[in-house]
């Protein structure tokens, strides 16, 4: 028939089959004390000391991440604080400049203003002359002509350079009298 298993001559011996033999147990339990010695003395230290060296350095670069973030803000500070200078600064200066282009464009415009007077005088000045040089050439030919002509309406000759200049400067009084009373006339 059959060959007897392990677990029925087990249970036929009065064993336990789940339990492991007791000499099995001894060994076990000094294997696992001396595994466990070797690693609480020497693997767990070597594990501490990787994960404090872990933890220093987690820590120093939070530390480190904390500062240059403190100088980050102090550098944002000091940007912020220039750049509100820098600001100022440029208002200033276009305010200075704004105030200098309206100084020159004043001290332009008389300088302007004073070129167009002194143009204007040097013109009137001008005229006058002209006027004047106009009024002592029609004077002599007006009186050339009056003299001719009152010659011949009188018949006789007014050669005579005294008689001729009384008969102009009478003539060209009459003349100035007439148009002084018409543009009165005309103005009144």
């Amino acid at each position: 028939m059959n060959a007897p298993t392990g677990a029925v001559m087990a249970a036929e011996e009065g064993t336990n089959p789940l339990l492991p033999a007791t000499y099995d147990i001894v060994w076990s339990t000094v294997i696992v004390v001396i595994i466990a010695v070797v690693f609480i003395k020497y693997v767990l230290p070597r594990f501490q000391t990787v994960l404090d060296e872990r933890t220093a350095k987690i820590e120093g670069g939070l530390a480190k991440a904390e500062k240059v973030q403190e100088e980050a803000a102090a550098a944002l500070a000091e940007y912020h604080q220039q750049l509100a200078e820098a600001r100022a600064e440029a208002s200033k200066t276009r305010e200075e400049a704004r105030a200098e282009g309206t100084a020159i464009v004043a001290e332009l415009k008389a300088k302007a203003n004073d070129e167009a007077a002194r143009i204007v005088e040097t013109a009137h000045r001008q005229i006058e002359a002209e006027r004047q040089s106009a009024a002592v050439s029609l004077r002599s030919e007006v009186g050339a002509l009056a003299t001719e002509l009152a010659s011949k309406i009188v018949g006789e000759s007014l050669e005579d350079s005294a008689r001729q200049s009384r008969v102009v400067d009478r003539f060209l009084d009459e003349l100035e009298a007439d148009q002084s009373a018409t543009t009165s006339v005309k103005e009144a």
